[in-house]
């Protein structure tokens, strides 16, 4: 869960203690992937069975080709989904796309009709509910899917009641309640208007700290000293966005219409490179040694700092290195790649 911190390894230890007491197993206590040492693993051969539950996996991750190259060397790849992407035609020697219900559809199990339950922005849990009929009588729902694969692959070597799991979903809340801190009395409180809040120490004045204090970290701000020409890249989402997701192609906060491969230039950083307004370019970025790039982008003058770039992304991962990653959580480095900005060649949009 959210809530839950990967810092705290006594918090870490007391869950995973919870998680096989509640299930009767031993949980594994060795770190499993993040999502680059999970590509760079899929591409190494180390990772041989991908499952994605939802969302678009190749859009949504860093330095594109790469990532492509490494889930077409796995075996078996399964995207569990509403509807279909461009990353499902990225496949390993065998897979499997099985189509699931959306949040919006009705959601029937044996007792009756379910409904899942999500946390927002400002850490509320609430009910999620369908009210559209299923677009077919043969969609399963996700934990529906879920369980069935235990059912299949475990059988008789486990004791949860995965097909009573699957026909009421308040008995997988009721795991969760006494699995994870904050959970407590959850079939009850989520159906309480609008929900519940988890706990939030900064926000009910505790502190689990040694001083039971605030403790505030200061960190310098990076100074990155560019080579001529050179400009800091970061991506964007646009206002008809969500995650990979795009539902149109305008962009109202920043007043773009019919279009997202664009990139946005400092008036002045555009004067001294010689690009007019609208000019076609090409993005390349600079790593290590290696340049990767990314064609055919309409350059569009905005109030961007001087020798700062903008671009929309999953447009622009083809340019991220799957090597360039922060310090410690290892997120692929999305708001900050070095690029030059080149006039492209007259063609077709494309990517490369």
């Amino acid at each position: 869960m959210d809530h839950i911190s990967n810092d705290d390894p006594d918090e870490e230890a007391r869950l995973i203690e919870a998680l096989g007491k509640e299930f009767s197993f031993s949980p594994p206590r060795k770190h499993g992937f993040d999502t680059v040492r999970t590509i760079q693993a899929m591409r190494e051969g180390r990772v041989k069975v991908f499952v994605g539950l939802g969302g678009n996996f190749l859009a949504a991750s860093p330095d594109t080709h790469y990532t492509s190259e490494a889930m077409a060397r796995c075996r078996l790849t399964v995207q569990i989904a509403t509807k279909l992407n461009r990353g499902h035609l990225i496949t390993g020697e065998q897979a499997l796309i099985l189509p699931c219900l959306g949040r919006t559809e009705r959601d029937r199990q044996a007792s009756g009709e379910q409904f899942v339950t999500v946390e927002d922005t400002t850490g509320v849990v609430h009910q999620s509910r369908g009210v559209l009929e299923p677009a077919s009588e043969h969609l399963r729902s996700e934990p529906a899917i879920v369980g069935g694969i235990a059912i299949a692959v475990l059988g008789g070597r486990t004791r949860v009641d995965w097909q009573a799991l699957i026909d009421d979903y308040d008995r997988v809340r009721e795991h969760i309640e006494h699995v994870v801190p904050g959970f407590s009395q959850y079939n009850r409180r989520v159906r309480q208007p609008g929900g519940f809040y988890l706990p939030n120490g900064p926000r009910d004045g505790t502190f689990t700290t040694p001083t039971g204090r605030a403790r505030f970290s200061v960190h310098p701000i990076p100074v990155h000293v560019l080579d001529d020409g050179k400009l800091l890249l970061t991506t964007i989402r646009s206002h008809d966005q969500f995650n990979t997701t795009i539902y149109g192609e305008d962009d109202r906060y920043r007043g773009i219409y019919g279009g997202r491969r664009v990139v946005f230039l400092n008036p002045e950083d555009m004067k001294e490179r010689g690009f007019e307004p609208n000019q076609w370019v090409d993005l390349v970025s600079h790593f290590a040694s290696e340049q990767r790039r990314a064609q055919r982008f309409k350059v569009v003058p905005y109030e961007i700092p001087r020798g700062c770039a903008a671009a929309y992304y999953p447009e622009t991962n083809v340019l991220v290195p799957v090597r360039s990653v922060a310090d410690r959580s290892n997120q692929p480095s999305s708001k900050s790649i070095i690029v030059t900005v080149e006039a492209a060649a007259p063609g077709p949009h494309s990517s490369s």
